[in-house]
């Protein structure tokens, strides 16, 4: 394994006078930022301020398509046909796209949102279409995917660069799947143990599932959530960790 590691987070999640997520303090300590495109939750307004943001910072950006479900947050299944996936994330992806050119800023990566990415985890065909999506817009886009995913496999064949994607605050099932967030101990909150599952998941190449076995799992990319009690925090001291642990950080296209 390379001791190199990408640290994403989702951001410009706000909406109208709803302020979601630390996203100036944030962007401090990350990498790359996965920009939500007004489906699941952004707008045009702050997905201008977003990637002025981004580019103020140095930091790669990334369009965060989700399903269009604004009150629950994209974390919700919606009965979409492939084609439906298809025409949405051409939508939302070209979008956040049209914000970059006008800020003169190359767009680095599409990252699918809460239930779209779960779904593009395991379903082939809904892989397929966001791959599809993603290479018809920008084949120089990389596609970020769950560790082991349909979606990575999907992005391969199509031929487009992808990002192997952990995350430092939840918890994973002996199949690799992260266990979902209704359940108990799907998130780790202890800033400590997320960066030693961080650590092991680069250095090592191996995660810890609930049950204690180890898995292996490719890590070429952390995602921290940005909407967290103690989300600055988080991230300051993961980044701190990382650098001090000799390892790399530093976006997936750089």
């Amino acid at each position: 394994m390379g001791r190199r590691i990408d640290l994403n987070c989702d951001m410009g999640e706000s909406f109208g006078t709803y302020t979601i997520g630390a996203d100036a303090d944030l962007m401090q300590h990350i990498t790359s930022a996965n920009i939500a495109c007004g489906a699941h939750a952004g707008d045009p307004d702050v997905m201008d301020r977003t990637v002025r943001l981004a580019k103020k910072h140095g930091v790669a950006i990334g369009a965060h398509p989700g399903f269009p479900d604004l009150a629950g947050f994209g974390r919700r299944m919606i009965d979409f046909s492939p084609e439906e996936i298809y025409r949405t994330v051409v939508y939302q992806v070209g979008g956040l796209q049209a914000f970059c050119n006008v800020h003169q800023v190359k767009m680095q990566h599409v990252k699918p949102h809460g239930a779209l990415y779960n779904l593009a985890a395991r379903d082939r065909a809904t892989a397929d279409a966001i791959a599809q999506a993603v290479y018809n817009v920008d084949s120089s886009l990389i596609v970020y995917g769950l560790a082991g995913s349909e979606l990575l496999t999907a992005g391969r064949e199509r031929g487009l660069r992808v990002g192997s994607e952990v995350f430092a605050d939840r918890t994973y099932q002996p199949d690799g799947s992260l266990t979902p967030r209704k359940e108990s101990g799907a998130l780790i909150e202890h800033v400590t143990t997320a960066i030693q599952q961080v650590e092991q998941m680069v250095k090592s190449g191996v995660a810890k599932a609930v049950d204690g076995t180890l898995i292996e799992i490719e890590a070429d990319t952390v995602c921290v959530h940005g909407d967290g009690t103690h989300a600055v925090k988080f991230a300051k001291e993961l980044r701190k960790a990382l650098d001090a642990g000799g390892i790399s950080v530093r976006a997936i296209g750089s």
